[in-house]
């Protein structure tokens, strides 16, 4: 649609990319958007699963692990996969906005 969805290759899934401002957009562009939004939200709930299933993996790992330097790393991958959930579950609660998550995206809120 437009590139107004952008893949992010840390959180796996599409993310928007508004190119103009949202009330700028026709009434049948957002709606197509906020429907694209909705499909994508969807699938936020088992992309975070499955880091949740990967984040449980490791941490198993890390009580079966013996050296320091392969635990220091099992610790980071854990942080890194966290820090994925948590990212995930912003998206998925900042709906319906969609004027907001452009805004994220855009620079605008670091």
């Amino acid at each position: 649609m437009n590139h107004r969805f952008v893949d992010d290759a840390r959180l796996g899934i599409r993310v928007p990319q508004l190119d103009k401002h949202w009330d700028d957009y026709s009434a049948e562009e957002q709606e197509a958007i906020l429907l694209e939004w909705e499909a994508i939200r969807g699938l936020i709930p088992d992309r975070i699963a499955t880091l949740e299933r990967q984040i449980n993996e490791k941490q198993d790992a890390l009580g079966r692990e013996a050296d320091f330097a392969r635990s220091c790393q099992l610790n980071a991958d854990i942080a890194e996969l966290a820090s994925m959930v948590n990212d995930l579950w912003i998206w998925y609660r900042t709906v319906p906005s969609v004027s907001s998550l452009t805004e994220k995206k855009q620079g605008k809120n670091p």
